[in-house]
């Protein structure tokens, strides 16, 4: 097998790392020996060099561009993933404010943030899905929010059991948080709504290893001196992410996707509108199945971004795997924690790609309904 060849992809619907766009790999293929200009890869070069620091401004202010973000956010490129963004918050804008931090919790990785910043402070579980296995998200009658809260919390997207915020909730003048991983520039997004917004790459914004958070100026006074400082964040923003070695190749990649973006995908309007389109293909087979599949979302909470259905029994979801393997859909079990099947269809999955999916799930269900 030619292991260098497109056509020998399979269709990776991996929840993460996931699939990036082809031609932004076939762009770091060419680029990763010698990176134009400096005679070296990317992966040598110095990051206080001039064609690094060429490369980390181009990222940031195409980031800027994609989701107009106001000049009093920061943009900051840290590393840990969203697991060390779940200490990192309470840590700099609850620890030493006598407030209380609120979360709303719809699923697994809004209640991992939540034990993280029990840790650090006081919080509260402002709502909680827990009683109809986090199916959906609150309505705004159900959230009552703590005017003298230190922060808010949200997931936008959770991955594990397939619901997302389609607007993010109302939240007065607590700052918003949000962890934003797995939809991350998949659809435009008013910034000025948020105090913080942050997304580990390795969903829709490149390889694992790079974080990206958007803070806003006022935001990183509460940062307090005592924290060490890999861990502040204003001593990040004061040294524009390069306190430390960033990740280089992240950053080179994720300024690569956001290029893509722009000049392929037209902007984040189209990359929703393509997005929507996807999502239609699958959930549509879901609604028109009978009970053969049973989708773990309500209808107005379901993700774009993560497609999360059960078949009748474990039987026919082993054989729904090992068929759709086969077949070159790559990726499809569901969480660990939960089981079932999951589809990842996150900005980089081609249509050609749901539609293959689309067209086994139909013929899967013709020969194995009752």
């Amino acid at each position: 097998m030619a292991t260098n060849d497109v056509a020998d992809r399979v269709y990776n619907f991996s929840a993460g790392p996931a699939v990036m766009p082809v031609p932004v790999l076939q762009q770091m293929q060419r680029e990763l020996l010698i990176l134009p200009g400096c005679g070296a890869s990317i992966m040598e070069i110095s990051h206080r060099s001039k064609q690094f620091e060429a490369l980390h401004q181009d990222a940031q202010q195409r980031l800027r561009a994609l989701l107009s973000i106001p000049d009093r956010y920061k943009i900051l490129f840290l590393q840990g993933g969203s697991r060390l963004q779940f200490s990192m918050i309470p840590m700099n804008l609850l620890r030493g404010t006598g407030r209380t931090a609120d979360y709303i919790l719809t699923g697994s990785w809004g209640k991992s943030a939540k034990v993280e910043a029990d840790k650090e402070g006081q919080t509260r579980a402002l709502w909680d899905g827990k009683a109809t296995n986090y199916d959906r998200l609150p309505g705004a009658a159900e959230l009552q929010i703590n005017p003298g809260a230190a922060y808010v919390h949200i997931t936008s997207n959770e991955t594990i059991e397939g619901v997302q915020f389609a607007e993010e909730p109302q939240t007065g003048d607590v700052p918003l948080v949000c962890d934003a991983s797995s939809d991350f520039l998949s659809r435009p997004l008013p910034l000025e709504r948020y105090g913080v917004l942050y997304a580990c790459a390795q969903k829709n914004a490149g390889p694992a290893g790079l974080t990206i958070v958007i803070i806003r100026d006022d935001l990183l006074e509460r940062s307090r001196d005592e924290l060490p400082g890999y861990l502040n964040y204003r001593v990040h923003a004061e040294h524009d992410s390069l306190w430390n070695t960033p990740c280089t190749i992240g950053i080179y990649a994720f300024g690569l996707i956001t290029r893509w973006l722009q000049e392929e995908i037209g902007g984040l309007q189209n990359m929703r509108r393509r997005n929507e389109e996807k999502a239609k293909l699958l959930y549509d087979v879901l609604d028109t199945s009978g009970d053969f599949y049973r989708g773990h979302s309500q209808p107005a909470c379901r993700s774009k971004m993560n497609v999360t259905f059960r078949l009748p029994n474990a039987e026919l979801e082993k054989a729904f795997l090992s068929e759709a393997a086969k077949r070159r859909l790559d990726g499809l079990k569901g969480h660990r924690s939960v089981g079932g099947i999951r589809a990842s269809i996150y900005n980089a999955m081609p249509l050609e790609g749901v539609t293959c999916l689309r067209d086994f799930m139909i013929e899967f269900r013709n020969r194995h309904a009752e």
